[in-house]
């Protein structure tokens, strides 16, 4: 083994331990992954940051866009509505139409986004039908993760591979080249959630009270302040309860004037009952030196948290948010957004404890009080996935053909490829038409674009740039090779599935791709095998993650679902089986392995 394998390997070992571990984000581990090659002189400068400059970047990028615009235009939410219709009420019926309208959405837009979309929707059919949405948003998730399958375009993880196949003398995908496996793939997939996974499917959801869902009554005390108190006559920001007292006032009740909205400028007066949120051991612990008593009749419901246009929320925080990884105190979520609020559920876990100390992540669900516009800015801004029924909400709807148009251009160009038009330009003609119609804004696009999963892609594209001058791809092939080379060439692809379906767990389905694509391309050529089948087998297991939910798409619908863990792992084994079974079998029917 050279120095230079060593030192690739090594970053290897380091970059999946960080990516499973989540301690850094992943695109500044990938960028410490670039500078690391650069620095022991494993690439150039120019060699390292190459992976920047592909187009599939500038492709992937514009798709952001395209998908942005119909989301912006309400062409989604125009499917949404249909569904209920169409399905009667049904539970298996609505579970058919829901898996298969997300899985046609998903072979031409993200699964992630496609599940994004349909959250709300999806939630909203639940209450109307009586059904739990625990039966629902599984379905939702499984079936946007298979319909990626079957397109180059439905997922990014189908593009990161396809562009980096030109690295090893492989044309890249054609549009539809995934789609005969892939469509078989979705099949699989939908008998075995219509037959086998509904009757696994937990019954939860559907609760009747926001306050219930989160427990809040444990943590909620109505408190009269008493004409000695301290805090008559502050403000709510100068009385900084949640600082000295470890409480947040979410309510004032003021004799004829009914509930009055906490805003930090709001007096303090005597006689008011404050609703309180906290600890019940501290409200009792500070109750005397605050001046103030509990009010010991006091029940807890929705109506004491909403008053006059205030309203409850859910809302979901969405990965990019500015929210993530920050403080409700650090971000002045109230100050800054009007907003206050009274939980974070976690993955099924309510935290209502110092919550303006707690580090919010991806896919925590906030229970807010505020008013619709302030949440609905919140969830424009694409900061929050606002988890109410939002098929009735209008969108830019006379903009609607355009963005049609603009996806129907780029599809187009990118299956027939007149004047041997390249998918990256094809892209942007689209975006093109969506700007000029105004579809989409100039200010908006940047938005849209997950620039985490760019920079990830690019310096994994580098990355493999360095396996193959560096020659670690032909050293781990080799191993390969001696180890199961002698089972056959069926035995190998499986294990380089098996590989790929155990990284995309901790890691993300791009990344574990373009780690494994380059040793399963080596493999296969000093087999003597078609490196092109191991190249599409490797695609579809890493585009196929149902075992944890810590899949994006398994992340968005974890907690608005109810889901534990253990969920996933009992409905997804048996589907990731299914797929195993139905890659192995067609993929060396449509692509010879020799």
């Amino acid at each position: 083994m050279t120095l230079s394998i060593a030192t690739v390997l090594i970053l290897l070992f380091l970059a999946l331990v960080l990516f499973g571990t989540e301690r850094i984000p992943i695109d500044v581990v990938t960028i410490l992954v670039v500078i690391g090659l650069v620095l022991t002189r494993v690439l150039s400068p120019a060699e390292a940051f190459a992976g920047f400059g592909n187009d599939i970047i500038i492709t992937i990028s514009g798709l952001f866009i395209l998908t942005g615009g119909l989301v912006k235009t309400g062409v989604v939410d125009l499917v949404g509505r249909r569904l209920h219709r169409v399905s009667g009420g049904s539970e298996f019926r609505l579970t058919v139409l829901i898996m298969f309208t997300a899985a046609a959405c998903a072979s031409v837009m993200k699964n992630t986004t496609t599940t994004a979309m349909f959250v709300p929707v999806v939630l909203g059919l639940a209450e109307r039908t009586r059904v739990q949405p625990s039966k629902l948003l599984m379905p939702l998730a499984f079936g946007a993760i298979l319909g990626g399958t079957c397109t180059l375009i439905g997922t990014s993880t189908n593009l990161a591979v396809s562009g980096a196949m030109t690295r090893y003398n492989l044309a890249p995908f054609t549009m539809f080249e995934l789609t005969p496996v892939g469509i078989a793939i979705v099949a699989a997939g939908m008998l075995y959630m219509l037959l086998v996974g509904l009757r696994l499917l937990p019954a939860r959801g559907n609760t009747d009270s926001l306050a219930d869902a989160y427990h809040i009554r444990e943590y909620m005390s109505e408190v009269v302040v008493l004409d000695t108190s301290p805090l008559v006559g502050q403000t709510l920001a100068e009385a900084d309860l949640s600082q000295s007292l470890d409480l947040a006032v979410v309510g004032i009740l003021r004799g004829k004037q009914g509930r009055v909205a906490p805003r930090a400028d709001e007096k303090i007066l005597a006689g008011d009952l404050l609703l309180v949120q906290g600890r019940i051991e501290d409200i009792l612990r500070v109750k005397t030196e605050a001046g103030i008593e509990i009010k010991a009749d006091f029940k807890l419901s929705d109506t004491d948290l909403e008053a006059g246009d205030l309203e409850l929320f859910e809302a979901m925080v969405l990965r990019g948010s500015n929210l993530v990884g920050r403080t409700l105190k650090g971000t002045k979520f109230r100050e800054r957004y009007g907003l206050t609020a009274l939980a974070i559920n976690r993955h099924g876990v309510a935290l209502l404890s110092k919550l303006s100390m707690v580090s919010l992540r991806f896919g925590d669900v906030l229970l807010v009080q505020g008013r619709r516009a302030q949440v609905e800015h919140l969830a424009t801004e694409g900061n929050l996935l606002l988890l109410e029924d939002v098929s009735e909400r209008r969108g830019r709807v006379a903009k609607r053909p355009w963005a049609l148009l603009a996806f129907t251009v780029f599809l187009v160009f990118s299956i027939f490829h007149p004047f041997g038009v390249p998918l990256s330009v094809a892209v942007l003609f689209g975006v093109l038409i969506l700007l000029a119609s105004r579809a989409v804004r100039s200010q908006e696009i940047y938005d849209m674009i997950d620039f985490r999963l760019i920079v990830l892609i690019a310096g994994m594209i580098s990355f493999g740039t360095a396996m193959e001058k560096s020659g670690a791809d032909t050293y781990l092939a080799g191993l390969i090779v001696n180890l199961v080379g002698g089972f056959g060439p069926y035995a190998v692809m499986g294990g380089f599935i098996l590989l790929t379906i155990a990284l995309t767990q901790p890691m993300s389905n791009q990344a574990a791709a373009l780690v494994v694509l380059p040793v399963a391309i080596q493999t296969a050529t000093q087999l003597g095998l078609n490196p092109r089948a191991f190249a599409v087998a490797v695609t579809y297991a890493a585009s196929c993650s149902f075992l944890t939910p810590l899949e994006p798409a398994c992340v968005l619908i974890y907690t608005p679902g109810r889901y534990r863990f253990f969920d996933f792992v009992k409905i997804g084994s048996l589907l990731t089986v299914a797929v195993f079974i139905i890659i192995v079998w067609l993929v060396p029917l449509r692509w010879p392995l020799r």
